[in-house]
Parts: C-alpha cells; sequence; structure tokens
C-alpha cells in the first residue's frame, strides 16, 4: 500500500502543471493543433453510448497503476486490455494517461485508438487547453474535467475549448457543492467520483449523496469503488446511467472477460 500524499489531489495538479510546461516546450501549440486537427473525435458518439437507455453502460479503465493500490498489473498492454474490452461490450473506454502517479502515457491512448472503435475517455488531470489539443490528437472522443481541480473560470473555459474541439466532457465531483458548480458551469456529463482525490477514502454514498442534484437533461456517471452487479442496479435505480469502472477489471485474470461476465450477470451487454 502507498502511503498518499496530505492532499494528493493538490501534488498531482502541480506535478501537471510541470508535465504540461514541458510539453508545450517540446511541441509548439501551432505544431500540436496540426495534429489534433487531422482527427475528427466523435464527442457526440461517447455521449450517445454512455446514455443508452435500455443497456448497461460501462466506461471500462485502462489503469496500470492507482496511488492507492500501487500497481494493479504489472503485465500491463492497455491494447489487449481495450480490444478486450471492446469485445466484452464497454461503452466506451478511459485510458489513463497521467505518468507519475498513474504509469499512464499519451502513447497509450494513441494506440488504444489504434485498435477499437467505441469511444475513447482521457483520463487526465486537466488544467490547460494544450491537454484538450494533445487528447484530440492522440485519439479522444472526450476528456475530464475535475472540479475539485479548477476554478470556475477555469471550469467554463475548459469546457468551452472541449465543445469547440468536438470533444465531450465528463466533469468530475464528489459532492453536492462541487455538482451546482459543474451546473453552473452548464456540465452536459457530471460523473460522481466516490473516491475522495485528496484521501483516496471510497464512499459509495457519495454517488447517493448527489444523484437528486442531477438534472435528467445532464447524463449522470457513478465512479469507483463500483464492484458487483448489484452495486451497479442500485446506482441504476437511483438515476446513473452509466458507470466508470477500473480496478475491479484491472485486478482480474481476464478484464474484458470480466466486464463481459459482469454485463451477462445484469442482462445488459451490448
Amino acid at each position: 500500500m502507498i502511503t498518499p500524499a496530505p492532499d494528493l489531489l493538490e501534488a498531482i495538479v502541480a506535478a501537471t502543471r510541470t508535465r504540461v510546461d514541458e510539453a508545450m516546450t517540446r511541441e509548439p501549440r501551432s505544431t500540436l493543433e496540426r495534429r489534433a486537427m487531422a482527427r475528427e473525435p466523435q464527442g457526440a458518439a461517447f455521449r450517445a453510448r454512455i446514455s443508452r437507455p435500455a443497456s448497461v453502460n460501462i466506461i471500462a479503465e485502462c489503469k496500470r497503476r492507482s496511488p492507492s493500490r500501487g500497481v494493479l498489473r504489472s503485465a500491463y498492454d492497455p491494447v489487449a486490455i481495450a480490444t478486450a474490452y471492446e469485445r466484452g461490450g464497454a461503452a466506451a473506454i478511459s485510458v489513463l494517461t497521467e505518468p507519475g502517479f498513474f504509469d499512464g502515457a499519451l502513447a497509450h491512448l494513441s494506440a488504444v485508438r489504434d485498435a477499437v472503435t467505441v469511444p475513447l475517455l482521457r483520463k487526465d488531470f486537466m488544467i490547460h487547453e494544450y491537454q484538450l489539443l494533445e487528447a484530440r490528437a492522440a485519439g479522444a472522443d472526450a476528456i475530464l474535467l475535475i472540479v475539485a481541480a479548477l476554478t470556475d473560470t477555469e471550469l467554463r473555459r475548459l469546457s468551452a475549448a472541449a465543445h469547440a474541439l468536438g470533444l465531450a466532457a465528463l466533469v468530475e465531483v464528489h459532492d453536492a457543492g462541487e455538482c451546482d458548480r459543474a451546473l453552473a458551469a452548464g456540465a452536459a456529463i457530471i460523473g460522481v467520483n466516490n473516491r475522495n482525490l485528496r484521501t483516496l477514502q471510497v464512499d459509495l454514498e457519495a454517488s447517493h449523496d448527489v444523484a437528486a442534484r442531477i438534472p435528467d437533461s445532464v447524463i449522470s456517471v457513478s465512479e469507483s469503488g463500483l464492484k458487483t452487479r448489484q452495486d451497479l442496479q442500485a446506482m441504476t435505480a437511483i438515476g446513473y446511467r452509466a458507470f466508470l469502472m477500473g480496478e475491479r477489471f484491472m485486478i482480474a485474470p481476464e478484464p474484458g472477460a470480466a466486464l463481459a461476465g459482469l454485463l451477462e450477470s445484469i442482462g445488459g451487454a451490448a
């Protein structure tokens, strides 16, 4: 078990700022923009896939390591995992690209994009428009915006920039106050993370507490700590339309088979 920093989110955001500065030095924004414009992200397809009314919509995650549990999968092959997820019925696939705390890389996202057709979410700590261009250039259809890591001005600016680039934005919250901020910023997709990113504690009550605040017009996603058919059924009963799941599959011998088995147990395979 890795001992978390006193405020893990603050540490990750600080490291991300340094990483973005270094990336902008290596590749000028104008060059990145040309690469990004060569792609055609399907943000609308991401939204449609995770809100299908007659299906259990799982965003299955490719993640080698987590700060809370350490290495989840030493033999980590994101392409093999993602293709198995696609066969197993994933509505969409999330690819961790944060390198320092999750062992992710943009190259993982690019490689997965070349291997699957389902919509892809770039899972990272997005704080700058440059990262949105990186996401589009690497083949993402959606990006993550964490309310706790952003000011209201930053949240609105990045949301607008994502929309302009054709990327869907999954706006992540942890409590009612953050949910209200996300709604005020115009979020069309709200994910409720049951894991507190500052302490790493997991509590499924977070999704229960926030559910009633999310209007029907907004796609709701429950994230983290979900493991069983009963967990998903309970979240569906209170209005959640999609579920982001990573560790549950990453620690299984065959992640794609674990996803397929879970969907089959609910009767929700795509």
